[in-house]
């Protein structure tokens, strides 16, 4: 099946039923109990520096083990997978002083999203399953300063943004990913030089795919780490028309519910959901069963606020599963028809009524 026969049956699949993000990546990564050699291979034995953690990498290194965790959330009821990449960049892997490798994993990691999605997809053709790029927000903020004696300093500009976040676009749809994620959004202003990058990409090459954008509220208050609230956040991206719009990681799905409620009155696309499995515990572990994560998004479902859902951090193929059976035979969020009004945008919405 061709890309764009898979993007025509994801527009149509969309309106019928709910559908089936995979879940968390590291929370999966971590039970391998991987060392440092597990993640150096042969490739980089001889690395200048320590690379344990650098989940990415492990496209290059441990393809096998990857490819393992995306067919455990295939069998467990996925639709969509998300790309091993959240960390994908130039900007990111300037840690582990890599950033000439980026590129290379962003394909590479597409490669194998896509290689387990069209191995389900051979033992069930009537329901083929996606893979999404994910690009995450990088380890620096455009809009806010790190140093708190110096508020107008920037460790990042919008141009180095955008070039990271292009090439990071153009490998992961070299590699065969069916959308583009834009995830884990705290900085708007990162947000906008990815969705930027992904725009001037798609004009280079002559056809675009779709795009998810997805917000991260750091905390209860319902506000990104830049300030925004949902909806200004909303009002801030809309026009790049993407596939859906929604909130993942940071909250569990008891504090995140009202944020999506929110959302689901004003996005004029759809609404899209990953929480973690609750709040991180003293440990840094999370503590959310898949039942109980499955029977609150199940109420969000028959609420008829969702069309995507998923699991963020400390969700596993067990919580994507009953989740997937939760939320089966529940009609997706009916996507509304606004009033045509100008929607702007600071730390709050500023709509102005013809």
């Amino acid at each position: 099946m061709t890309r764009d026969e898979r993007l025509a049956y994801l527009e149509a699949e969309s309106k019928k039923r709910i559908l089936i993000l995979d879940g968390a990546m590291g929370t999966m990564i971590q039970r391998y109990s991987l060392t440092e050699k597990d993640y150096r291979g042969e490739r980089f034995a001889d690395w200048g520096q320590d690379l344990k953690g650098n989940n990415d990498l492990l496209s290059l290194t441990k393809p096998e083990v990857i490819k393992t965790i995306h067919r455990e959330y295939l069998e467990a009821g996925a639709d969509i997978l998300g790309t091993n990449t959240f960390s994908s960049t130039t900007i990111a892997q300037a840690d582990y002083a890599m950033e000439e490798l980026a590129y290379e994993m962003n394909v590479e990691s597409a490669k194998i999203a896509r290689e387990a999605a069209d191995e389900m997809s051979a033992q069930t053709p009537d329901r083929p399953r996606l893979v999404a790029g994910a690009m995450g927000p990088t380890n620096r903020t455009c809009s806010i300063s790190p140093d708190v004696n110096d508020p107008g300093f920037r460790n990042v500009t919008f141009d180095a943004l955008r070039i990271a976040y292009k090439s990071a676009a153009k490998g992961l749809l070299d590699g065969g990913a069916d959308v583009l994620i834009v995830e884990t959004i705290f900085d708007t202003l990162n947000a906008k030089a990815a969705l930027f990058a992904i725009e001037e990409l798609f004009d280079e090459q002559g056809w675009r795919v779709p795009i998810m954008i997805s917000g991260t509220l750091t905390d209860a208050s319902g506000r990104t780490l830049s300030g925004q609230t949902a909806e200004a956040f909303w009002n801030s991206v809309r026009h790049v028309n993407p596939f859906s719009v929604g909130l993942n990681c940071a909250l569990g799905a008891d504090l995140m519910r009202p944020h999506i409620a929110a959302l689901s009155q004003v996005a004029e696309v759809r609404v899209s959901t990953y929480p973690n499995a609750g709040l991180p515990n003293e440990m840094g572990g999370y503590d959310e069963t898949p039942q109980d994560m499955a029977e609150a998004l199940k109420e969000w479902a028959e609420s008829g606020l969702i069309n995507i859902v998923g699991g963020c951090c400390g969700t596993s193929p067990a919580h994507i599963k009953i989740i997937a059976e939760a939320v089966a035979g529940i009609e997706p969020r009916k996507v509304p028809e606004l009033d045509v009004q100008m929607r702007l945008s600071g730390l709050e919405p500023f709509n102005v009524a013809s």
